[in-house]
């Protein structure tokens, strides 16, 4: 494995546990949309990391490009809700919404 391979590696897996921190930490609605942004970037690249070391790099191309429609239809949509959520309730922080009706 050389160098620039351990090192795309390695900040593959930074990007993600550093989104998947941010997840775990904040609570504010659009930081968390933000923090799953990183998270699935750090995946991706994770991904096509994988493909190079197995010699596969044509699929992981093409689940790479599959993540990353899927993660911009889920980021539409969360940013919408999102918006509803701040419209409603005047905030994004995750302990002050009281006025969820299921």
């Amino acid at each position: 494995m050389s160098l620039f391979l351990a090192i795309f590696i390695i900040a593959a897996a930074l990007l993600f546990v550093t989104g998947l921190y941010s997840l775990l930490v904040t609570r504010n609605l659009l930081r968390i949309v933000i923090s799953l942004e990183i998270l699935t970037k750090g995946v991706t690249l994770i991904m096509l990391g994988a493909g190079y070391i197995n010699g596969n790099m044509a699929t992981a191309q093409a689940y790479v490009i599959t993540i990353i429609i899927l993660e911009i239809v889920i980021l539409v949509i969360a940013m919408g809700i999102v918006l509803g959520v701040y419209r409603l309730n005047g905030t994004l922080d995750t302990h002050k919404l009281n006025n969820l009706k299921g």
